[in-house]
């Protein structure tokens, strides 16, 4: 924060303003100095104008160069006290308000923040720039305290203040950030009519080219989220395109060269262009992951998380690891359907230190860790483990989409280990003519799993009735995986019933899909029962084949299985309650399952 004084003010304080500024400013900086200058204003005296904003900026300097969060919190505190009871409304009155809200927000007491930020929103009226950032603070608090009809309200009058003030851009950040927010909430309809509106906006807009990218690609953003939470991984794809070019653009316009608007309102930035970058990434892997093209999600995994290392040596902003999160969350899954679980659990592991260094991000995130651990435990064939992991991220939600998918898992868990009581328990809740969730994918997936059990139960007309529906679903949206997954039931069910050409129909084509995933268990799977169907043809040579291929996927699995169990990483299949235990981390932890 620069300390500056005006021309009418006591040859004092612009003395020792100037020293204070001198010792911050030098190099290496002497804050101990330059806080000792700032406390010796108070021995003068000063007229309440100069003690508000000396405090203003002690807060700043103690903030930004100590750990003294208290002394901090007690000068910001004051600073908003005596500037609040002043009649002239300065930046010292907003600015105290806003670092005060912020640092609140971080000691979890937004109960503090929210009355500071409703009263500084009243008399802001005038400031232009300071009422748009108030609004957008106080909607951000009951965002995460998921009041999203209060969130909504506000960005609502951010938008039509932002229109009174002739910043186009303003207005339509105020919208775009109300439509995230109601799509979060799952509001479709209203999202719909937001994106509506706010696409006409970005189209007529004349503000300045790095202004109209970046509103640009926050829309694309959303309009891809809204078809992946759909499941609708075919048909996101012009959105997808659209945004990796708009992308491209915005990383070749020199923000330099653009003139800068005379326009305060318009002084807000939705995220810098590398941050925007790694969202890209991000919601391509998030494409990729569900349509089941594990290299590409790799590729872009990779390239993400180099970008993040890099952008945080120069600033740990903390949505660099909500995303790092996010890109974990999905890798770990490529690498459990690839067959590579000690690099997964390497990685689930990896993700509970990102919520160490962030602990608000295992509020949010808890339930996906427990998700990828049930997942994990799955592989490994631990069903006990995974049993406990998905009821306790299915405690730890409210999310429907991910309910679904942890009970859809469960109910995998309860075939496996042919406990029919507790399965029937669930039924309802995966029936997809009843499912909770508006997503295509899930809805798909659920068809597998009564699939899947209709073949447990040799129920297979039924089973094949099931089947069938997943792959027109599948088929429809491109979902790979689930495409090789049902082909390949189908093709064992048809083995079954004795028809083996049909049987060779279903397996064929399930293992050249999974190959181009690749899904190394619907390839074990697939190896095996052409195995069986090339013996019964009589084809000694295809038969070999697939027997070499099968060998070669139950070996490279085997030996990974034995290579994760040994890990102390493993051990924390077994945590189910409180912070992550990284103490079981520390030694080597035996196998606890077997093949």
């Amino acid at each position: 924060m620069k300390m500056a004084s005006t021309s009418n003010e006591q040859p004092w304080y612009t003395a020792l303003l100037g020293f204070a500024e001198n010792f911050r400013t030098s190099n290496p900086p002497n804050i101990r100095l330059c806080i000792h200058c700032l406390q010796s204003i108070f021995t003068f005296k000063p007229p309440p104008q100069i003690e508000a904003r000396t405090h203003l900026q002690l807060g700043n300097i103690l903030l930004t160069h100590t750990k003294n969060i208290d002394a901090a919190r007690a000068h910001l505190e004051k600073a908003w006290s005596v500037s609040s009871s002043l009649s002239a409304n300065d930046d010292v009155l907003f600015e105290s308000a806003s670092i005060l809200s912020q640092l609140y927000e971080q000691q979890n007491q937004v109960q503090l923040a929210k009355p500071i930020l409703h009263r500084a929103i009243e008399m802001s009226q005038q400031a232009p720039y300071w009422h748009c950032r108030l609004l957008f603070q106080l909607a951000q608090i009951f965002a995460i305290e998921k009041d999203f009809l209060s969130a909504c309200g506000l960005l609502g009058v951010g938008a039509e203040f932002a229109r009174t003030a002739q910043s186009d851009y303003t207005r339509m950040l105020f919208l775009l950030s109300k439509g995230m927010l109601l799509l979060i909430d799952k509001k479709m309809k209203d999202v719909d009519e937001c994106l509506s509106m706010v696409s006409g906006l970005i189209e007529t807009y004349q503000g300045s080219p790095i202004h109209k990218e970046s509103l640009k690609v926050f829309f694309l953003v959303l309009q891809v989220c809204h078809y992946l939470m759909s499941g609708q991984v075919k048909s996101v794809k012009p959105a997808l395109k659209q945004l990796q070019q708009s992308i491209q653009t915005i990383t070749q316009i020199h923000t330099d060269d653009e003139p800068l608007s005379g326009n305060p309102v318009d002084l807000f930035q939705w995220l810098p262009k590398e941050h925007m970058c790694v969202l890209v990434y991000l919601v391509t892997v998030m494409h990729s992951m569900q349509a089941g093209y594990m290299d590409k999600a790799q590729k872009y995994t990779d390239k993400a998380l180099m970008q993040i290392e890099k952008l945080k040596m120069l600033d740990c902003h903390p949505l660099l690891s909500s995303f790092q999160l996010m890109l974990l969350e999905h890798i770990v899954m490529c690498r459990l359907i690839m067959g590579n679980k000690s690099m997964a659990i390497q990685e689930i592991f990896q993700a509970c230190h990102v919520c160490q260094q962030q602990p608000r991000l295992f509020t949010t995130h808890g339930a996906q860790i427990h998700t990828l651990l049930g997942l994990y435990a799955m592989s490994m064939n631990c069903m006990e483990a995974a049993e406990a992991q998905f009821k306790t991220a299915s405690k730890l939600t409210t999310v429907s989409d991910l309910k679904s998918f942890v009970n859809l898992n469960l109910a995998i868990v309860y075939l496996r280990t042919n406990r029919q009581t507790e399965l029937v328990g669930l039924l309802e809740s995966i029936d997809p003519e009843k499912l909770e969730s508006g997503s295509h994918s899930l809805k798909a997936a659920a068809y597998y799993v009564q699939g899947l059990q209709a073949f447990f139960q040799a129920r297979y007309n039924e089973a094949k009735r099931y089947l069938r529906e997943t792959l027109k679903m599948s088929n429809a949206e491109d979902l790979n995986r689930l495409t090789s997954c049902s082909l390949v039931l189908l093709g064992h069910i048809f083995l079954s019933l004795g028809n083996n050409r049909e049987a060779m129909n279903m397996v064929t084509p399930a293992m050249q899909l999974a190959g181009k995933i690749p899904d190394v268990h619907v390839q074990l799977w697939a190896s095996s029962l052409l195995k069986d169907l090339y013996r019964m043809c009589g084809d000694s040579h295809n038969e070999a084949e697939e027997f070499r291929m099968h060998s070669s996927f139950s070996q490279s699995l085997l030996k990974d299985h034995f290579q994760s169990s040994q890990m102390s990483e493993h051990g924390l299949i077994q945590w189910t309650d409180g912070q992550c235990p990284f103490h079981l981390c520390s030694t080597s932890v035996g196998s606890s399952s077997m093949l």
